[in-house]
């Protein structure tokens, strides 16, 4: 039987993940995180096969556990299950290392979808998403800006977009504030912006922050 960690701030959201999970069969121990810190304390406890990770939470948020749990645990696949649009965030999450991206607003029977396909070794894409990908193939101008920056860019625009100074960002991604600086240049020159304010528009535009 599998072991999977549920990491959310929402208990009720949790309560329904755990028991769609436990009413599917196919796992065992299901373990709850309610911040990104407490999922890294479990992770560093037990060893789960399974991490279902929401990106918006206080604190570290879930791109950067996502990074961390690719860097220390390979072998606990990520699956994202977030209430951010599936188009502006899931392309992003896959470059970054997880094994699927699912909508909040998904049914219970494709979320169990979704766990069995992650679980079984394979990447996990909804329908939609998967249209969306066969259509950049063709079209790739019609990318939103924010696909063609780097796993470590986009990073860091969400988190200027949150209102995180350049100080903050180094301390939370244990990098200096030379490095940050210069990946705050390069997220502007590419996506043709002048401040941390048009980031946040940009953010907020396209669904990347609340």
């Amino acid at each position: 039987m599998y072991q999977v960690l549920i990491a959310d701030d929402h208990a009720m959201v949790r309560a329904g993940l755990r028991q769609f999970l436990e009413e599917g069969g196919r796992v065992g121990d299901v373990a709850e995180a309610a911040s990104g810190q407490q999922a890294m304390d479990l992770l560093r406890t037990k060893r789960f096969d399974l991490l279902i990770l929401d990106i918006n939470m206080p604190g570290r948020g879930g791109l950067d556990i996502l990074k961390n749990v690719r860097a220390s645990y390979p072998e606990t696949r990520v699956l994202i299950v977030s209430g951010f649009p599936e188009q502006q965030y899931a392309v992003n999450v896959l470059k970054a290392g997880a094994s699927g991206y699912l909508s909040k607003d998904s049914a219970p029977d494709e979320l169990l979808r979704a766990v069995h396909v992650v679980l079984s070794g394979r990447r996990y894409v909804s329908n939609a998403l998967a249209e969306q990908l066969a259509s950049q193939l063709d079209a790739a101008s019609d990318q939103p800006i924010h696909a063609g920056l780097s796993e470590r860019e986009f990073q860091v625009l969400c988190k200027l977009a949150s209102g995180r100074s350049v100080s903050e960002i180094a301390g939370e991604l244990c990098l200096s504030v030379k490095t940050v600086s210069t990946y705050r240049s390069r997220v502007l020159e590419k996506m043709s912006l002048k401040s941390n304010a048009d980031v946040t528009r940009y953010a907020l535009q396209n669904g990347l922050i609340e």
